[in-house]
């Protein structure tokens, strides 16, 4: 528990009432028109760079991100602070590699940016079901933290409760997502990343004022504290049990990485942004607020392991995802004052929110895709109106399954879940972006093939792994399932997915190349610089 007593946890229920009233306001008060589609998807490209990069970060720093990165920097050391800087090289890799060309060939959803390159239903359908498989799980994870944070923060431990706390999570979500389309999400993943970012700086200030200014003595003490020794300052702590820790540790860098920069609710912000320049502002925030936010967490799950000690990091959470709280509760000492808090709270909420905006921003990009990359593009008449309508329903039927889903899963490990996003994301979207973005001779089968053959390997493996089965931590414990040696999949599935969108271009024969070629040759100019910029009109009587 949070120790902190009734004043602070009834602080903290205002703050989480207070902050859903308002982003609920907030969404009907800035949702589009009931007939404009345009503004639905994309928020009419109005907002600022400033303001888009907050939200590209919002997105991006999920609560997964915090929770489960924060754990692991605080139980595993130098493993945690390679793995924060793994997750700010995939936005870098974004932001260099892709941003720009998904801003020119996309419009609304990712299918939009593959079917430049093949056209047809066919691509575009894949394009959903990847979706779907990639940002469900993740949902569900952070869904289903609503419950255990609450319990963790209020001190309440009925099941019941924290199923109602899910129930609720779930129905504002959907409220985000239908009520305030792409202008409504961003603006609360903009109020989410403001607090975050304001009230860890806070906390990571107070955590090395702790330590008197001594970054160095703080690690020192994490060390010590941490119950492996010099084992914590080494590289392959977080795998020493298994087999090949090394090559764990790599496998989950490029998971991380690759899939990180590729999640379809990450990349459809890169069409909110009004031209290539400001595509550019925008990524440049973002990668500025999560540079930030990772010297934050690095520091805060340090300092929770300095301050408390492995062993009450552990009997809150064996995975040690409660060890930012932790750690922001222990720096303010035995006796917490008013204003102490206060701070606490801040906190909280702004983890709270976190977990509802990341909901709320996937499911905007599933029910997107789901309906316009699937519904829409059948019936390429329907009238705005009706395709904002169907994806306002699509919110709903993306959304309630989910909700069940997490109510289900909510007692069981959610690890494997969180990973299987950030893989599928490395090893079926990451491909068929890079591919149909940069290879001239890729064809309508090397996509198929990626999308499939990448979703389908890292289905198999992962059913394999032993965070699904074979530990006392694993999702099922009671079973024994474990023949994958590795945690994650990326190490075999990412080259599994390259390959059969090679091997499927191939094996497409030359008509099929030639075809694509003159393809890729039509739109390489808007791949790589964009529309062509409008010439001033001039007159040979002008002088």
């Amino acid at each position: 528990m949070t120790d902190l007593g009734g004043s602070a946890q009834s602080l903290s229920l205002v703050a989480f009432c207070s902050i859903v009233t308002l982003t609920l306001l907030l969404c009907v008060l800035t949702g589009p028109d009931r007939d404009d589609l345009e503004e639905f998807y994309t928020g009419y490209k109005t907002l600022s760079p400033l303001r888009n990069g907050l939200a590209v970060a919002g997105d991006y720093i999920s609560a997964a991100t915090v929770l489960t990165i924060g754990g692991v920097i605080a139980l595993c050391g130098f493993d945690g602070v390679v793995l924060a800087l793994s997750t700010l090289l995939s936005l870098l890799l974004l932001m260099f590699l892709l941003a720009e060309p998904l801003h020119n060939t996309g419009r609304f959803t990712m299918g939009d940016a593959l079917s430049r390159r093949v056209p047809g239903r066919a691509a575009r359908i894949t394009a959903c079901v990847v979706t779907l498989l990639s940002l469900i799980p993740m949902m569900i994870v952070q869904l289903a933290g609503v419950g255990q944070l609450l319990a963790f923060i209020l001190g309440f431990s009925d099941r019941a409760m924290q199923t109602g706390c899910i129930v609720g999570a779930g129905i504002l979500m959907i409220s985000y997502a239908a009520l305030g389309g792409m202008r409504g999400t961003a603006l609360i993943q903009i109020i989410k990343t403001v607090i975050l970012l304001g009230s860890g700086l806070v906390v990571a200030v107070l955590v090395l004022a702790t330590f008197g200014w001594h970054p160095g003595t703080m690690v020192d003490t994490a060390a010590q504290r941490s119950g492996t020794g010099q084992a914590y300052l080494q590289y392959g702590l977080q795998f020493s049990d298994g087999p090949h820790p090394g090559l764990d540790m790599i496998s989950t860098q490029i998971a991380i990485v690759l899939g990180g920069a590729c999640l379809p609710h990450v990349t459809m912000r890169m069409f909110t942004a009004g031209n290539a320049r400001q595509v550019r502002r925008t990524m440049s925030w973002a990668v500025s607020s999560v540079a930030l936010f990772m010297l934050i967490i690095t520091v805060v799950g340090l300092g929770a392991t300095a301050l408390v000690g492995r062993e009450r990091i552990t009997a809150a959470d064996p995975h040690g995802s409660t060890a930012y709280l932790l750690g922001a509760r222990a720096v303010f000492g035995a006796d917490v004052s008013r204003v102490e808090s206060l701070v606490f709270s801040t906190v909280t909420t702004a983890i709270f929110l976190t977990l509802l905006a990341s909901v709320a921003g996937m499911t905007l990009a599933c029910a997107n895709s789901l309906a316009h990359d699937v519904i829409a593009s059948r019936n390429r008449g329907m009238s705005p109106l009706r395709e904002m309508t169907l994806a306002r329903v699509c919110a709903l039927i993306v959304g309630v399954p989910v909700l069940l889903l997490a109510t289900l899963a909510q007692h069981r490990s959610l690890q494997p879940l969180a990973t299987l996003s950030f893989c599928m994301g490395a090893s079926a979207i990451a491909p068929a972006l890079v591919y149909s973005l940069f290879w001239r001779r890729f064809s309508k089968a090397g996509l198929l093939g990626t999308l499939i053959g990448g979703s389908l390997a890292v289905l198999v493996l992962m059913s394999g792994t032993r965070l699904v089965s074979g530990t006392p931590t694993s999702a099922f414990p009671e079973a024994d399932l474990n023949w994958f040696p590795f945690t994650t999949t990326a190490l075999v599935s990412v080259p599994v997915g390259f390959a059969c969108g090679w091997l499927c271009t191939i094996l497409g024969g030359r008509r099929s190349a030639r075809r694509a070629r003159e393809r890729y040759a039509g739109i390489e100019q808007l791949i790589l610089a964009g529309p062509p910029r409008r010439r001033p009109s001039w007159s040979p009587d002008e002088p």
